[in-house]
């Protein structure tokens, strides 16, 4: 990238491109370039498990038993979508009232540097879609149709 911006500079001192130019060629340059860093940010060889998403009968039944079988504390909760969210420092298990119960809704993979555009065009490439609806964060299905999350690390 170096040496594109070298020469663009050279000939715009030598009077072969114009200042528009010039500056239409640094600004299509940095916006290839923020999407090249943006994909290769997604380094899913650092990834880690980041929660695991259980749809629940009785939410404060639940959130008693993880309290109590694990120590868990509850990190964070959406009170409006009844969901709590529990953990030590961060959410490892997130709780959601919903039929039908006794089932993993999703679980999310946390990577460092998530980016959501980035994400979305790594998936498609790979032949998947991202999907859309009223749930948190980047979400895409396995072949047997189980919702993975995709977030940064430590992410809800």
């Amino acid at each position: 990238m170096e040496s594109i911006i070298s020469n663009l500079v050279a000939r715009f001192e030598q009077g072969s491109l114009s200042r528009r130019d010039l500056v239409r060629g640094l600004a299509l340059l940095a916006a290839s370039g923020t999407a090249a860093a943006a994909q290769e940010d997604l380094n899913f060889k650092a990834a880690t498990i980041d929660h695991v998403s259980l749809q629940v009968a009785d939410l404060q039944r639940s959130v008693d038993f993880y309290q109590k079988m694990f120590g868990f504390s509850v990190v964070s909760q959406e009170q409006a979508r009844s969901i709590m969210r529990l953990g030590n420092t961060r959410t490892l298990v997130s709780l959601n009232r919903e039929s039908p119960a006794g089932i993993v809704d999703h679980f999310a993979i946390g990577i460092p540097r998530f980016n959501r555009d980035a994400a979305a065009r790594y998936v498609r490439e790979r032949g998947a879609t991202p999907l859309e609806g009223n749930f948190a964060g980047f979400h895409v299905k396995d072949p047997d149709g189980i919702r993975v999350q995709i977030s940064a690390n430590g992410g809800a």
